[in-house]
């Protein structure tokens, strides 16, 4: 997984490479700023006109090394110098010589008179402050970042979006500025991966800089990003002589009368993900549409006609789910409570099953740990109370975790996943076609399969998270993301298996 930094903990990082190599401060920049260039290179032609704006800084540094190296392969380049202070750091001054050196266009801005016309033909590279900024942009810097908002011209930031903390932005009343590529360096933000932010970052493209393992390792972070490698590691393999025995039996509490199709996406899902046996407890009403809708499903049935109202042994099952379509009827209440107060079985928990916990909150305590919830950011507001700042709420879902010691998975744009020991770690897969109906229904039957196949918690959640994104980018890709269903994800599934 990648680790996550916070932007104090990223200088000591480029400070121990440059011991660990080593390698002086301007060449770790020239090869940071090479790997740049080579993306922008593949993504815009030499017929845009390139304005640079570069701060004092090494951000500045940063992009004067990209300018210099473009002009190099005949891009129309000009450098806008940002004069609101005297101070220049020395990487900055060195690369602005070299870039002088080979005649190229420097002009001084030391007022937003001095801005030239910006046409929708230009390509901005914002290199004014990079992911080090500690506090709010004013001034001159903040004139420019609106006008440039204004423009609506193309930007593509070096390291971070000029005025956006790396962290916490509650108290940022500054300007920033909103750029259609992000340059991470290395590592992205933990404020990139925030919705609140989405307006600012745009797409995030990671751009390896050859920070020292050594030095990456021994610094400590509680956050992460998950990716392929590390999902192909915990995908278990299956014997020859093996049976259905050996893969789980599965319990799927779901479906209401009229809500039945939230039970027939999460067995679906959860067949497909691969359990050995699948039983889906469901409303007598309900028997012949899962018969029919999931014939690979065993059914238990309840002696209500509409709803869940009892749940009786369930020993024999090696993991549980419960919530999709599940209605919040009194019996059904009452059926919940009485199940988590007996239970030690591995679950997850979704939809209707987290509205009543919300209802008693008591019952969080009562969890068995490791249990698994998903809510989306309204379920998690009736959980957890109310917050202002995405910034916020995922602090309160560390606390949650921890103090519930249970795996709370915020679904949404780079679904995050709190662990009971204060871990979080983002999901890097997913796109917006799946802010679709049913699509959670789909992510629980997929974390019940796994739990029942002897998965972890842990590795359950972050493997389903993962392939239910990835499940979701496949169809985009081929078709794009307004046409996404849910029943598409599960569709998927056996492509997301065929990748890893």
């Amino acid at each position: 997984m990648i680790k996550l930094f916070q932007s104090e903990q990223v200088k000591e990082i480029d400070a121990k490479t440059m011991d660990y190599e080593p390698i002086t401060s301007p060449d770790l920049m020239e090869r940071a700023s090479e790997n740049m260039t080579n993306w922008i290179l593949s993504h815009f032609s030499n017929n845009h006109p390139f304005i640079f704006l570069i701060g004092p800084g090494n951000n500045g540094g940063d992009g004067l090394v990209i300018a210099r190296l473009l002009a190099e392969k005949s891009y129309n380049v000009t450098v806008l110098m940002i004069r609101f202070t005297p101070d220049i750091s020395s990487d900055c001054a060195l690369n602005l010589s070299r870039f002088q050196k080979m005649q190229g266009q420097v002009k001084d801005v030391n007022s937003i008179d001095d801005m030239p016309v910006l046409t929708q033909n230009h390509v901005v590279i914002d290199a004014i402050f990079g992911a080090g900024l500690t506090r709010p942009i004013e001034g001159l810097p903040a004139e420019i970042i609106h006008a440039v908002n204004k423009s609506r011209v193309q930007v593509v930031s070096v390291d971070a979006p000029s005025g956006l903390l790396g962290e916490d932005n509650d108290k940022n009343n500054g300007a920033i500025l909103k750029v259609d590529w992000t340059l991470a360096l290395q590592f992205p933000n933990i404020s990139f991966l925030l919705p609140e932010n989405e307006m600012y970052v745009g797409n995030i493209q990671i751009i390896d800089i050859g920070l020292h393992p050594k030095a990456i390792a021994e610094c400590t972070s509680d956050y992460f990003l998950i990716e392929k490698s590390d999902v192909q590691a915990k995908i278990k393999r299956r014997a020859r002589f093996s049976h259905k025995g050996n893969y789980g039996h599965a319990l799927l509490v779901a479906g209401a009368y009229g809500k039945m199709g939230a039970a027939v996406l999460a067995a679906r899902a959860c067949l497909r993900t691969g359990v050995g046996l699948l039983t889906t407890h469901i409303p007598k009403s309900a028997y012949q549409i899962m018969q029919t809708a999931v014939p690979e499903a065993m059914l238990s049935i309840d002696q209500s006609e509409l709803i869940f109202s009892r749940l009786n042994d369930i020993q024999s099952y090696n993991a549980i789910g419960i919530g999709p379509g599940l209605g919040m009827k009194a019996n059904t209440e009452t059926a919940l409570l009485q199940f988590i107060d007996k239970s030690s079985l591995p679950m997850v928990l979704d939809a209707d099953a987290l509205n009543i916990l919300s209802k008693n909150t008591s019952y969080l305590q009562k969890l068995p740990e490791n249990t698994i919830i998903t809510p989306h950011a309204k379920e998690f507001k009736r959980l957890f109370g109310e917050y202002q700042t995405d910034f916020e709420s995922l602090e309160m879902q560390i606390e949650a975790a921890k103090k519930y010691k249970i795996i709370i998975i915020f679904k949404g744009a780079f679904s995050r996943i709190a662990m009971p020991d204060g871990r979080v770690v983002f999901n890097s897969t997913g796109n917006p076609g799946m802010a679709t109906g049913g699509s959670g229904d789909v992510l629980t039957g997929m974390i019940l399969s796994l739990l029942a196949q002897n998965y972890s918690p842990e590795d359950a959640a972050l493997v389903a998270v993962w392939m239910h994104g990835k499940a979701g980018d496949i169809f985009a890709d081929a078709f794009g993301e307004q046409a996404l269903i849910a029943s598409d994800l599960i569709d998927n599934l056996k492509n997301v298996y065929k990748i890893l």
